[in-house]
């Protein structure tokens, strides 16, 4: 009879699984009716679905991990797209590096990046004119001065310390004005009428110009503020052509100095002016002075 029983229940597990039915089960035994649910079906369809939680689900969470990565990439990607084409600032400004404007952008609440221009003549910020040695010259000045730097703000406050680089490129043109019709260079004068116009330019060396300032940046309302810097540019040493009117026309020495080379021509002093120049090294620390206003977004 167990035998008889444990055949009809086998044949009924066999029987359901193959129909997929919901229904349970009936097996008579001794005139009692007993209802056996599917049990091992679902056991079965439970395996499998861990089966496949193991096999393939890792699968499908690794390839949603993917898309999750990739979503984050594409975000990041954005969020940097988005900061470049909506800066935090815009500035205009005058000062010691010419007239021009930048653009920031925030990186956090204490940091901004700024890329700028200033340029034009600011030769008369200067005050028009220097000396070199004994030579007196009038200076007009033609300023390129792109830059990138940063502002920071240590103390969360007003106060401000900034530093970047200038990629320089400021042109000087010189002219030299005589003394009581001579000019003296090294220590010797020479004759003005005979020598003619000295006219040069200058230029600085460095094609990389890093600076640093101090500053400050109060806002006046929720957008408008204004802000002053003060520092320093290092330039480097410069460069100088200096030409003679009549550069072959021989000149005399009005002081009389015995050691210099007779026959000097208007060509060789107008050398003997540029190599003061060099000497000279006007400007080699470009002071930056500056004042302007902020509109934040």
């Amino acid at each position: 009879m167990k035998l008889v029983k444990l055949t009809a229940i086998s044949a009924a597990v066999l029987g359901s699984t193959a129909a997929m039915a919901a229904e349970p089960v009936v097996v008579v035994d001794n005139n009692a009716a007993v209802a056996y649910e599917a049990e091992p079906v679902a056991v079965a369809y439970e395996a499998e679905t861990e089966a496949n939680t193991t096999n393939t689900g890792v699968v499908g969470k690794t390839a949603g991990a993917v898309r999750n990565t990739t979503g984050a990439v594409l975000g990041g990607t954005k969020t940097l797209f988005q900061t470049a084409i909506n800066p935090a600032s815009v500035s205009a400004e005058v000062g010691t590096l010419g007239y021009g404007a930048n653009i920031g952008w925030s990186m956090n609440e204490n940091t901004e990046l700024q890329a700028g221009w200033a340029g034009g003549d600011v030769a008369d910020l200067f005050g028009g004119d220097f000396d070199a040695d004994d030579v007196n010259y009038d200076v007009d000045a033609d300023f390129s001065n792109p830059y990138l730097g940063v502002q920071l703000r240590p103390a969360s406050n007003w106060f401000t310390v900034g530093a970047g680089i200038i990629v320089p490129d400021n042109d000087f043109d010189v002219t030299a004005n005589s003394e009581g019709g001579t000019y003296k260079i090294n220590d010797v004068s020479y004759n003005a009428d005979e020598v003619g116009t000295l006219q040069g330019t200058m230029e600085h060396r460095n094609k990389l110009a890093p600076y640093a300032t101090i500053g400050f940046r109060p806002n006046i309302t929720n957008n408008f503020g204004v802000f002053g810097e003060i520092g320093a540019a290092y330039m480097g040493k410069t460069d100088a052509t200096v030409n003679a009117t009549d550069p072959d026309n021989l000149v005399s020495i009005s002081n009389g100095v015995s050691d210099v080379p007779s026959g000097l021509n208007a060509g060789q002093v107008a050398k003997l002016a540029e190599q003061e120049l060099e000497d000279k090294d006007w400007l080699e620390w470009l002071p930056i002075v500056k004042v302007g206003a902020t509109y934040r977004f």
